[in-house]
């Protein structure tokens, strides 16, 4: 036999995988795939009145007058409104929530999905859910 006849059979390629979801720019991400994500799972909750809006502000909070702009979804809910701040333009990075009703100015700012390592597209509509829930916004105990 001759060194030709001898090399192993080549292996099929592998297909590579499309990126996450996760690894798209964090404002596409955020435009296409989390906020139309947030409204879906709001209105199959049964609220009727939401409206949800992804733009870069100040932080409302009282004594945050100073801090910088940082991106936010605003979720308006009849008469009540939470806002979810992003302090790095990094879905993995700092976050921060503050909600409030009748239009009054939000008064505590509260840090948001502190403990989780990978960040997803469900855990973040998912602790969105639960921290709504926990304000008695989605169902009534």
């Amino acid at each position: 036999m001759t060194e030709e006849t001898k090399t192993a059979p080549t292996k099929p390629a592998k297909k590579a995988k499309p990126p996450a979801l996760e690894d798209k720019p964090f404002e596409e991400f955020m435009s296409e795939h989390f906020t139309p994500s947030l409204e879906k799972a709001l209105t199959e909750q049964g609220l009727s009145e939401v409206k949800l809006e992804f733009k870069k502000a100040k932080i409302p909070v009282t004594g945050y007058e100073s801090s910088p702009e940082c991106w936010q979804i605003i979720g308006e809910l009849g008469d009540r409104t939470f806002y979810l701040y992003f302090l790095e333009e990094d879905i993995s990075g700092q976050k921060a929530f503050s909600c409030t009703t009748k239009g009054e100015k939000p008064s505590t700012l509260e840090s948001f999905m502190i403990d989780e390592r990978k960040v997803t597209l469900d855990l973040m509509v998912l602790f969105t859910l639960k921290r709504l829930n926990g304000q008695k916004w989605l169902a009534r105990n």
